[in-house]
């Protein structure tokens, strides 16, 4: 699969190698040697984002921030040549999906970034078997990932659509934020489970006829679906 790649690395020797090594996978890449360009690329929604966390004027933790907040589910790696224990945390507690501490070898990232890839648009999608759910009002299409109320299609990001279907194929069953971040996420994710609450509370937003119960204290299981 052809993904796009976004690169911001300020260093122009090695923002050159890391494109080419992309570039060998097959993969679209645009590369950047600022933060403020590569901000202003933030609605373009790539694949993925690598990200540089030393960088002139907008550096990347100003720009995970910005991207997170524009889309929580695009994944990112940072890479720093910093205090790499301390930018790892920091990294990973603002949304980031990997860390990579320089000098590094190129193929390293490249190998981090196609398992990124496929744990975020492939292992995630193969877990739910393909086919038509219906749930009053809504109609679930697995095999298109597409959520529709009265034939008009409702947006959902990758990560609400994976969470939809792990309630309305558990109905009934609880879930511990834990076992949501697992499932989502992944279990080598290492961020907040406040992603979690942030997620629900999208998609709750988006599908309010859906009964999903809070159970305080642990985490959510949905009931049944609300009618009018």
């Amino acid at each position: 699969m052809e993904y796009k790649i976004y690169l911001v690395e300020d260093e122009e020797n090695l923002n050159s190698i890391l494109t080419s090594y992309f570039e060998k996978e097959g993969w679209n890449v645009t590369s950047f040697l600022n933060g403020e360009k590569a901000q202003m690329a933030i609605k373009d929604h790539p694949d993925l984002w690598v990200l540089d966390i030393m960088l002139p004027g907008i550096d990347g933790y100003q720009l995970i921030k910005d991207i997170k907040s524009d889309n929580a589910d695009i994944p990112v790696i940072f890479i720093s040549a910093r205090d790499a224990d301390l930018d790892k945390v920091i990294g990973l507690e603002m949304g980031s999906d990997d860390y990579l501490a320089k000098p590094f070898l190129p193929r390293e990232l490249v190998i981090r970034t196609k398992k990124l890839l496929e744990r975020v648009y492939k292992s995630s999608k193969a877990v739910y078997k393909a086919e038509r759910v219906e749930m009053f009002p809504y109609s679930i299409d697995e095999i298109k990932r597409m959520v529709y109320l009265n034939d008009e299609l409702i947006n959902l990001t990758s990560k609400e659509f994976d969470l939809l279907l792990l309630f309305v194929k558990n109905q009934g069953s609880a879930f511990s934020r834990e076992n949501i971040l697992n499932t989502v996420w992944g279990d080598d994710y290492f961020g907040n489970d406040r992603v979690v609450d942030d997620l629900l509370r999208r998609l709750r937003k988006k599908m309010p006829e859906l009964n999903i119960e809070t159970i305080y204290g642990f985490g959510y299981r949905i009931n049944s679906v609300k009618r009018k």
